[in-house]
């Protein structure tokens, strides 16, 4: 299996369409840290995919190295270099159990450091992060890491960090703290897959109440002397479903919202419609109505990328729907030739971000002059 790079569509092995997306993930964590080029084309080249396991033992080996080179750090004093390898070992273990079932020896063992070094970061980080717990009825309780913006006595804004079920929250303490924090905001990172390894994340995903998360993560952050509950966001990462979307629409507490808007429920309900006009004239001639999007309170922000999985006509067509009916909603749409245009702005995460949270904190009232 050759190693070869088609630049307009980041496709660095063409038989493993997973693998090339988790490896664009990982290249686009170095600009913020979360891993090094260097490394990360080093290890790429020592796999081989005639050996099943070569990935998992690649990545593993590199994120092992990080996590030692970051113990060896702290002992000598060097909290710095410590924190800056244990993220880079979060990436690289993640890396290592992404092509495994969560019940595959090979992910419980990848995650398990994976966690052990996040929980090192946001101990030895300055201001230091803490592990939080959040219940969740009928369910595991949801985990997140609360990351303070300061260490200031007033209460901060706060961002929510959230992303799709099976996108996990260890990869938001590189890929979108830094943004909140230098915006004075604190951030709670959290993921639908519990405190443990997840193995009954199957059974717990397919709830119809899934967009019940939200609120309860709100409701824990109301609870906090340090947090600012007039002043809190939430950022669907990906936004390749709706459940964030559904979770803010019958709640009012948030401030400002990046997520798809409702868009996603107007797309598949105009699909349906659309089914089945052919033998319903009556349902044919209904507009498309979203309950969703007309009961969220917020200003919302619609970030999407021109090579996402909802073409961007599409998406600005809905978008000017939202518009036409009233709704607060900014749409910005990354083209190929400015990068950030791939699915959850994979490809440049940076652009995005840089986008996303000074929008938030212009919502917000934070100057960032």
């Amino acid at each position: 299996m050759g190693f070869k790079v088609e630049l307009q569509e980041w496709v660095f092995w063409p038989e493993r369409e997973d693998l090339s997306i988790e490896f664009m993930r990982l290249l686009a964590a170095a600009q913020e840290g979360g891993t090094t080029l260097a490394e990360c084309w080093a290890t790429a080249g020592r796999i081989d995919f005639a050996d099943d396991n070569s990935w998992y033992r690649e990545w593993q080996k590199i994120a092992d190295t990080n996590r030692e080179r970051g113990d060896a750090a702290l002992g000598n004093g060097n909290r710095l270099t410590a924190t800056s390898n244990w993220l880079r070992a979060v990436n690289y273990y993640q890396a290592a159990a992404f092509p495994y079932d969560r019940t595959d020896r090979h992910h419980e063992i990848a995650t398990e450091r994976m966690r052990e070094c996040a929980g090192k970061y946001l101990r030895h980080r300055k201001p230091g992060g803490e592990v939080v717990l959040i219940p969740w009825p009928g369910g595991y309780p949801l985990e997140g890491y609360f990351l303070p913006a300061s260490a200031g006595a007033d209460p901060a804004p706060a961002v929510i960090c959230i992303g799709e079920p099976g996108q996990r929250k260890e990869e938001y303490l590189s890929k979108v703290a830094r943004y909140a924090g230098d915006r004075g905001m604190s951030v709670l990172a959290v993921d639908l897959l519990g405190a443990g390894a997840g193995a009954r994340f199957e059974e717990i995903v397919g709830r119809s109440d899934l967009e019940a998360t939200v609120g309860l993560i709100m409701d824990y952050l109301v609870e906090r002397d340090d947090v600012d509950t007039h002043r809190v966001a939430i950022v669907a990462d990906g936004w390749g479903s709706s459940f964030v979307a559904r979770g803010i629409a019958f709640d009012d507490r948030f401030a400002a919202a990046v997520c798809d808007g409702g868009i996603w429920d107007l797309h598949e309900r105009a699909f349906l419609r659309d089914r089945l006009a052919p033998v319903d004239a009556q349902i044919a001639a209904r507009p498309i109505v979203s309950r969703v999007a007309r009961n969220i309170k917020c200003p919302v922000l619609i970030s999407a990328g021109e090579r996402g999985w909802l073409k961007a006509e599409r998406v600005r067509e809905l978008y000017d729907g939202l518009k036409a009916d009233g709704r607060d909603v900014t749409l910005k749409i990354f083209t190929s030739e400015e990068t950030a245009s791939a699915q959850g702005h994979a490809d440049n995460t940076t652009l995005a971000n840089e986008f996303i949270f000074d929008w938030i904190a212009e919502r917000l009232g934070i100057e960032t002059g």
